[in-house]
């Protein structure tokens, strides 16, 4: 019989634009990034022991959200712990491949994947994503690019994404 360590998670929370952030770490990976009111949002209970936001891996999660925030990050370059099915893994790493401030299908990303008749499996997937912003699953949109469902609601979709675009039209200098 084998025996595994329990997994150690630990949380913090942060401002962003979008509202309040609660980031969660598994081991000391990131795992979770979670907007209020989130759909999929696990029982704050699982979230471990709140630890301050300078903490690692918080303190460099917090820094890269900040300066994407302030438009001088257009990618995250950060380890991720993300726990799904194979199918979830899949889609979760063809959303992290979708460029800054540009948007593609649930469609064109099954389509990506090998699977053009899952674009309804791609969107439950993409709905559950668990680390929000970092893994841009705001960038996936309806067939004629209708904002449709986000885990942290459409107000928040439409944020992040006009914040891309227009940033994208600026890029920062230097």
């Amino acid at each position: 019989m084998r025996h595994f360590a329990p997994v150690r998670r630990t949380h913090t929370e942060t401002d962003s634009p979008c509202g309040p952030l609660t980031l969660v770490a598994a081991d000391g990976v990131l795992s979770a990034l979670y907007m209020t009111e989130q759909r999929h949002k696990p029982d704050p209970s699982t979230f471990g022991e709140r630890v301050d936001p300078d903490v690692e891996p918080f303190a460099e999660v917090v820094s890269q959200l900040k300066e994407y925030f302030a438009g001088q990050r257009t990618d995250f370059d950060l380890p991720l712990n993300l726990i799904g099915t194979p199918f979830q893994q899949r889609v979760w790493t063809a959303l992290q491949g979708i460029p800054y401030g540009e948007t593609v299908s649930y469609g064109q990303l099954a389509e990506e994947l090998g699977q053009p008749t899952a674009s309804r499996a791609v969107g439950l997937a993409n709905g559950k994503n668990p680390v929000s912003i970092i893994v841009p699953c705001h960038r996936v949109v309806g067939a004629k690019g209708d904002l449709t469902g986000y885990g942290g609601g459409l107000d928040r979709k439409r944020y992040l994404l006009d914040f891309e675009r227009a940033d994208s039209l600026f890029p920062p200098v230097g």
